[in-house]
């Protein structure tokens, strides 16, 4: 393998999706790392712990001999081997410590001793992260933005993925942003949000053109935070509103809150587990906002919801989940909207169907 320089070119690591081998422990990895990142430790957690306890009370000499200690024979030899791997698949990537300093160092020596040289991120996971930051907030303060709204079920994510130069915020917190809205597999850190957001906007800043757009969402999306700087600038920022027939609404909420996550479960958790996860997810979504729909309203939706789920179980079919859905749309979930969206008139560009909404941004975007 041809030598390659270390680098500190972090905007070229993050627009071309190069691979990162993050060789910072375990713990320290969960908390946030980067897209296209993959943990291979010099120590686990407990040899980090050891070491750090012994770098304040015997400093840093005593801290690298201790290392050495506890990573040595068959242990290095498998550490080594996981960056071996790595390096065979992913021969452009780069391997960074938390600033670039005596792990990344270190591990860079242990495999060039195994006959490989590769190279590092200058700076490490502060540098990169301190850049993603910077960079946000960049493009927060200084970027064009739309935001495309709508009442729930109007299947605004689809129309966004579809706009000239979208970015999706629920794929990036995994979350559909509503009491209904968990997906079957967990959301990213805050930390781990925070960076895909940033990437996801450099890239739409360097390798797309015109405005971004975003879908109009909530401070928070699931758990994960949307950055107080973004919210404010959604808040002023013009409006597309996308309209849809109630039908068409129904059919939408059926088709993503019904039978996707209930294909989802099963498909993560096989046909009887599945089931009844699944269940659980609906009833659970609607026992949350029992408080807001108030006793009477919430025990009604909760009877729809059950019977619906009865005959799904028994035949497969679920239309009988319209009631539930049309009376929650029309009697809780739009209300909230258009009391809201009375108070953004002043913001509106457009409004209609989707291909109201995409023809009007196609035509904006080569204006």
């Amino acid at each position: 393998m041809a030598s390659r320089p270390d680098t500190d070119d972090y905007l070229s690591l993050f627009l071309n999706d190069v691979p990162l081998m993050d060789v910072r422990a375990p713990v320290e990895f969960s908390r946030g790392s980067f897209p296209n990142t993959e943990n291979a430790p010099l120590m686990n957690d407990e040899e980090r712990h050891r070491v750090g306890i012994c770098y304040k009370e015997k400093g840093q000499d005593k801290a690298i001999e201790l290392g050495h200690q506890l990573v040595s024979d068959d242990i290095k030899a498998q550490r080594i081997e996981a960056w071996k791997r790595f390096v065979a698949r992913h021969p452009n990537g780069y391997l960074f410590c938390f600033r670039g300093g005596l792990r990344s160092r270190l591990t860079q020596q242990w495999i060039r001793e195994a006959g490989i040289d590769y190279p590092l991120v200058k700076g490490g996971y502060k540098a990169l992260r301190r850049f993603l930051i910077d960079s946000l907030e960049a493009q927060i303060e200084s970027g064009e933005f739309r935001i495309l709204s709508g009442r729930t079920g109007t299947g605004k994510t689809r129309v966004l993925q579809q706009l000239p130069n979208p970015v999706d915020l629920e794929g990036l917190a995994n979350h559909r942003g509503s009491s209904f809205g968990r997906q079957v597999t967990p959301q990213p850190s805050q930390i781990d949000f925070e960076n895909r957001l940033a990437v996801a906007m450099l890239k739409a800043r360097h390798l797309n053109s015109g405005p971004v757009y975003l879908e109009d969402e909530s401070r928070l999306v699931g758990r994960c935070a949307l950055p107080e700087s973004l919210k404010e600038r959604m808040a002023r920022t013009p409006l597309l509103i996308l309209e849809q027939p109630m039908e068409e609404r129904i059919g939408i909420i059926r088709e993503d809150y019904v039978e996707g996550m209930y294909s989802d479960y099963v498909d993560r958790d096989g046909a009887e587990a599945g089931w009844l996860n699944f269940r659980d997810y609906l009833l659970s979504a609607i026992d949350r906002i029992r408080k807001r729909l108030g006793g009477d309203r919430h025990q009604q939706l909760r009877g729809l919801m059950e019977q619906a789920l009865v005959q799904q179980e028994a035949t497969g079919e679920t239309a009988a989940h319209n009631a539930w859905i049309q009376s929650l749309l029309q009697d809780y979930y739009d209300p909230m909207y258009d009391y809201q969206l009375g108070k953004k008139e002043g913001r509106i560009l457009v409004r209609g169907g989707p291909e109201t909404i995409l023809d009007w941004a196609n035509k904006s975007s080569v204006a």
